[in-house]
């Protein structure tokens, strides 16, 4: 099959039905994508396939979950993608969700210069790009609780993603990490954080991407109270003293 074929193929297995629009500018992104890679190594997974199932398809398996309110509301939605990298899920859920205000940030400029250029050549309207750590703007207060979504597929421990992404997240809101099928051990150690953090574990997603043997989990966690003032700690100690 070709690009664009098998791109509205999975999409359609992901309840997404795409416009030859959307078509376009995921035709667009991986161009450029492959185009910056070969200068600042963004990603390892360069394969036209591998890049629809293991980046695009990933990205939008949310999509698959509007039983959540804040999901099946994105398109409508203030999102931030925290270690956004080479711009996954958000420029993904970008062009299938164009309403959507989404804020990218990355404390790799390199990776943000190439997402900045997609912003640009995609013209994507209320979309943002924050160079900077998370434990900084965390407690930032144009940043800080100003989130209906908090999204990140960063390789990180779920206790420390916690204490970086749910502080982002209004109360109400709903941060979702993007991880692997084996998280039982992640969860188990991230609940005392989660909790300190005013969240709560309110749903756990596992599913294999479409036409794939990729097993993938979505955690859902739901800010139930304002996290305290003194999350997120500086920057460096939630990786050495995760909560």
């Amino acid at each position: 099959m070709s690009f664009s074929e098998t791109l509205k193929n999975i999409c359609f297995k992901l309840n997404i039905e795409l416009s030859e629009k959307q078509s376009d500018l995921f035709s667009m992104f991986y161009e450029m994508l492959m185009e910056y890679n070969a200068r600042y190594n963004l990603t390892a997974i360069t394969e036209e396939e591998d890049v629809i199932y293991k980046h695009f398809a990933d990205s939008l398996s949310i999509m698959m979950f509007n039983d959540h309110n804040e999901i099946r509301k994105i398109n409508e939605s203030s999102v931030i993608d925290i270690g956004t990298g080479a711009g996954f899920p958000g420029i993904p859920l970008k062009i299938i969700n164009e309403n959507m205000s989404i804020t990218f940030l990355d404390s790799v400029n390199k990776k943000l210069d190439f997402i900045r250029e997609v912003c640009n050549r995609l013209d994507f309207k209320n979309s943002f790009v924050v160079h900077g750590r998370a434990e900084d703007f965390g407690r930032n207060v144009e940043f800080r609780e100003n989130y209906d979504l908090c999204l990140s597929r960063a390789v990180a421990a779920l206790p420390v993603l916690s204490e970086l992404c749910i502080p982002f997240v209004k109360k109400g809101g709903l941060f979702v990490s993007y991880k692997g099928s084996d998280i039982d051990e992640e969860l188990n150690a991230s609940k005392n954080a989660i909790r300190l953090l005013g969240g709560k574990i309110s749903d756990i997603k596992k599913f294999n991407i479409p036409d794939t043997d990729i097993r993938r989990s979505l955690i859902m966690i739901k800010k139930e109270n304002y996290t305290s003032e003194k999350y997120p700690r500086k920057a460096g100690v939630p990786v050495k003293k995760p909560l």
